[in-house]
């Protein structure tokens, strides 16, 4: 497959989104004590890629509406299962190679609810409006090309678009987060991305990709309650 103009701009524009959003997190500081720096940075993010979006409408046909709930029940199911399987294999995989199995910092700086409204709901969204509904949209062209998995066509925008996702967390080695725990997201994000991409390709809808994104991020806002009580 050649590598086309759109996909080398759609790659491009997505990593100078997210660059700008992290630089931005890191940078300005709202003063306000319930906001923690990633609503800056997922602020930011969001903004850029709706601009990015309506800027180049005639290339990314964007699409957002309310789901039938039947027809949501098993993305979500998905996107809940892949958290459960991958991370539960990746923490014995950990254990096995004798590593440390690290959680989240953010578990420490963030209060269930802050965890809920600003990764469980927000962090979802906004990511998913730039992976699934810019990047994956604009590479639609491509859709017919890809590969069989379990049955299933994986695209290479659905691909694509979840290997991007999965690097995009390797803001995390700034964290100072062990290497573990960086790979362990980074294969969790890759395999999220590609559900969540799927089904947006399938219904034509970024509302499925969010879905899919906040189901993997459910056992986050366990973690974080359970976090909370043990202190």
């Amino acid at each position: 497959m050649k590598i086309s103009k759109r996909m080398i701009y759609g790659i491009l524009l997505t990593a100078i989104v997210f660059l700008l959003a992290t630089l931005a997190g890191r940078n300005i500081n709202l003063n306000i004590n319930f906001l923690p720096y990633s609503f800056v940075t997922h602020t930011t993010l969001l903004i850029l890629s709706i601009a990015l979006i309506c800027g180049l409408k005639k290339h990314v046909k964007y699409n957002l509406a309310w789901p039938k709930f039947k027809k949501i029940l098993k993305p979500i199911l998905f996107g809940f299962l892949a958290a459960i399987i991958v991370n539960t294999f990746m923490v014995a995989l950990t254990k096995g190679l004798g590593g440390e199995v690290e959680s989240h910092f953010a578990f420490d700086l963030m209060s269930p609810l802050q965890v809920f409204l600003f990764i469980f709901i927000y962090a979802s969204a906004a990511e998913e409006v730039l992976f699934r509904g810019f990047l994956q949209n604009i590479l639609k062209p491509l859709k017919n090309k890809g590969i069989k998995l379990f049955k299933r066509h994986i695209s290479v925008p659905v691909m694509i678009g979840a290997v991007a996702f999965s690097l995009a967390h390797l803001i995390l080695i700034t964290s100072g987060a062990n290497t573990f725990f960086i790979v362990r997201t980074l294969v969790f994000t890759f395999v999220l991305g590609l559900i969540a991409g799927y089904y947006q390709e399938k219904y034509d809808n970024n509302a499925y990709a969010i879905f899919v994104h906040m189901a993997g991020n459910f056992m986050g806002v366990v973690a974080a309650i359970l976090t909370s009580l043990s202190v």
